[in-house]
Order: structure tokens, then C-alpha cells, then sequence
């Protein structure tokens, strides 16, 4: 018996439809007012690279910051403990509940109504010279990420059977020990997703440092040399370009990430992109031929 596949019109006449649209989209561009050969010129200059490694730098401590404090206040927020729980409640209130570009602003203006920082026999120094554009990013973007990681871990937590904790503490486990070695390496499998979500929306909100902070990251060294050099869109479009490759490199980490915490929970690992291509290509081949005998 020859199975014939059916025929889907519709899917031919959407496609069509699809490159037309996007074929306008290029001819748009295409024909805008750019001058695109000044985007490869400024690609590798020297204060682009480094407003890079600044964007990079402050995305990869906030998202530490946030994650270690989300651990914490997803813990405390779980906790019987009714002191615990209500302040750890009213700082994910708080922090999900105001614009992370106002944080940003209120860190970085904390010296307008507090001259110094005294934090006793550790530390005192003038605020003005505490907050810098650096610190001010730091907290404000970590500190906003602790919030949401918090109800990350949280769920992740509580996704974890609770069987698995009684029987641990049935074997005279602590409840700090079950944590950290029962409950927390099988709730990494709904942790990571959404923490590597987080981590590439990070690398792109860094981005509200230059305008509130003065902080000197990618989009601010761009803009710097757009308004030198008179090419303030295709500087714009330089910024674009080099957030995509960032966000397409850490993007395929998560998925091996995701693909290594899947172990033993999937029956089958999902397929790696090579392996999507050489599938893709198979049944390409294969419909070609004009069906599959059986």
C-alpha cells in the first residue's frame, strides 16, 4: 500500500503571503535613508567592545545577585515562620510593583537623602562616592531580579512531591540538608527555564543603566559615538545586532542546560539543532519521493 500525503493549499498560499510581507519589510530597509556600511565599521571599536563587556559584567552579577537573594526569600517566603514570610512577601510586593527604571533612579539619586553610608565598624564613606553608576546598576537591577526569582525558586520548590522530603527527614535528614540535596536538585528541571528566560531579558534591561545610572554599557558607548558621528540610527542598529548575538549565544546555552536538568524526568532528551536539521532533512527527502510504502 502507497500512503499519499495529503495536500495543505492553505500552508502554500500562507507562505506566499509571509515572504511577500517580509519582502517588503527588506525593500523598506533597503531603501531607507541608512547607511549601513558604517554598522561593520564600529562593530569592533574599542568603547563598543567595551560597553559590551560592561553589559555582560553587570547582566551576569544582577543575575547572581537575584538568584542567590531569590533563593533566600523563596525559603523564607515557604517558611512557617509568620515574620519571615510577611517580609519576604512585602519585598517581592515592593519590588515587582514599581518600574525597575525607577529603582534604578532611586539607587542612583540615594545620595540626595542620604549623605553617607554607615554601616557601623564595616564600612563609611560618602554616598555620592559609594553609588556609583556601577553600584547603582548593581543593586538596582539585582535586587529588582531577586523579586522574581524568588517566586521562580518558589515554584520550583513546591513542584518538588513532598513524599520526597518526608522521607528524607524519616532518614534524620535536616531540613537544610533536604533542601540542598533532595529538594533543590529536582526542582532545578522547573528552575532553569524560566531563570534562563530571565537572564537573556537581564542582558536586554541592562540597557535602562545608561539613561538612569550613567552607567557606560553597550547602548550607551553606541549612542556616545551615533551623536559624534552624526549616525545615530546606525549606531542604534549596532546596539541591535550585538544584543541578538548575545542573547542567540546564551540562548543556546539554556537549551543544553535545559536539555542536561531533563535528564531522567523525559523519556527521550529533545533533539539538539543538528539533529532537528538532519530530521528535517530526512522527511524532506522522504516527501519528495511522493509518499511512504508500507
Amino acid at each position: 500500500m502507497k500512503a499519499i500525503p495529503v495536500r495543505h493549499y492553505g500552508r502554500w498560499i500562507s507562505a506566499v503571503v509571509v515572504l511577500a510581507v517580509l519582502g517588503l519589510i527588506v525593500n523598506a530597509f533597503a531603501s531607507a535613508n541608512v547607511h549601513y556600511s558604517a554598522i561593520p565599521d564600529y562593530i569592533f571599536d574599542s568603547s563598543v567592545v567595551s560597553g559590551l563587556g560592561k553589559t555582560v559584567l553587570i547582566s551576569l552579577l544582577a543575575m547572581l545577585l537575584g538568584l542567590v537573594l531569590g533563593i533566600v526569600l523563596a525559603v523564607m517566603r515557604l517558611s512557617k515562620n509568620p515574620v519571615t514570610s510577611s517580609v519576604s512577601w512585602l519585598y517581592i510586593w515592593f519590588f515587582r510593583g514599581t518600574p525597575v527604571y525607577v529603582q534604578l533612579l532611586l539607587w542612583f539619586n540615594l545620595a540626595l537623602i542620604f549623605p553617607y553610608i554607615n554601616l557601623g565598624p564595616i564600612y563609611r564613606d560618602e554616598m555620592s562616592d559609594f553609588m556609583t553608576p556601577f553600584m547603582a546598576a548593581l543593586l538596582g537591577l539585582g535586587l529588582n531580579e531577586a523579586a522574581y526569582m524568588s517566586e521562580i525558586v518558589r515554584a520550583g520548590i513546591q513542584s518538588v512531591d513532598e513524599g520526597q522530603t518526608e522521607a528524607a527527614h524519616a532518614l534524620g535528614m535536616s531540613q537544610g540538608r533536604t533542601l540542598r540535596r533532595i529538594v533543590l536538585p529536582q526542582a532545578m528541571r522547573v528552575i532553569v527555564p524560566p531563570t534562563g528566560n530571565e537572564f537573556i531579558n537581564m542582558l536586554k534591561t541592562s540597557s535602562l543603566a545608561a539613561a538612569a545610572a550613567q552607567y557606560l554599557e553597550l547602548l550607551r558607548s553606541t549612542s556616545d559615538i551615533g551623536q559624534t558621528t552624526g549616525a545615530t540610527v546606525e549606531m542604534l542598529f549596532l546596539a541591535a545586532t550585538w544584543y541578538l548575538i548575545l542573547t542567540s549565544v546564551f540562548s543556546v546555552g539554556q537549551f543544553y542546560l535545559e536539555r542536561r536538568f531533563a535528564r531522567g524526568a523525559l523519556r527521550s532528551l529533545p533533539l539538539t539543532p543538528w539533529q532537528k536539521v538532519r530530521a528535517n532533512l530526512t522527511a524532506f527527502g522522504n516527501r519528495s519521493k511522493g509518499g511512504v510504502s508500507a
